[in-house]
């Protein structure tokens, strides 16, 4: 399973997304990507990365078959190569792009920013997307809880590994003291009521009071 840092979710987004916005500078020569990765529009967080940070990054993507070098130029160019290495189709790999680009988001964020990649016609079919990436069988896509306020739940992709507690909103954790408490509660209303019948009963029988 593949399982990418920061740096290299970064790259093979920026990669991902030139591909189809701006077909006519790609490949991306290195100085190129390292632009493309620290922009400062599309991107969440906006990251300031050096060469060396994106040549160790393409050099890992290339290992892991997600990324190619094309040398037979005078200046080295870079490709992605994750249609075939996760085998996605254009939905999936305009998902894929933007949850690498910009983290978790909802199903209406996703349709949004998704229109210079693919075309979506509601958000259903942004939904049965994420939702054919999650049943795969290695998951490339997670929904996670519903924030409190939030109308809709966000989405994850799963190339970095599984989401953690710390992003995951999980409200069965924050609810459980409260019903804890509310077990109590009426555990105690229980037990008021079973003392104050044994005592409606021992005063029946005349013998609260007596010395």
């Amino acid at each position: 399973m593949v399982e990418l840092n920061v740096v290299e979710a970064r790259v093979l987004g920026a990669l991902m997304e030139k591909e189809i916005t701006t077909p006519e500078y790609y490949p991306l020569s290195l100085n190129a990507l390292v632009n493309a990765c620290n922009q400062k529009s599309s991107r969440d967080p906006v990251m300031e990365l050096g060469e060396a940070d994106v040549r160790t990054a393409l050099f890992d993507l290339e290992g892991l078959g997600l990324v190619r070098t094309l040398a037979d130029t005078r200046v080295s160019k870079f490709e992605n190569r994750t249609r075939d290495g996760l085998n996605l189709r254009r939905d999936e790999f305009a998902v894929i792009c933007l949850l690498l680009l910009r983290g978790p988001q909802t199903s209406a964020e996703l349709r949004a920013r998704a229109e210079r990649l693919y075309s979506f016609d509601d958000n259903a079919a942004v939904i049965a997307t994420l939702e054919r990436l999650a049943t795969r069988e290695e998951p490339l896509t997670v929904s996670l809880q519903r924030q409190p306020g939030a109308r809709e739940v966000r989405w994850a992709h799963l190339l970095s590994g599984a989401v953690s507690e710390a992003t995951a909103f999980i409200p069965r954790e924050s609810e459980a003291p409260h019903a804890d408490l509310s077990q109590r509660v009426e555990e105690l209303e229980k037990l008021v009521r079973s003392l104050e019948e044994r005592l409606t009963a021992l005063e029946g029988s005349g013998t609260v009071g007596q010395e």
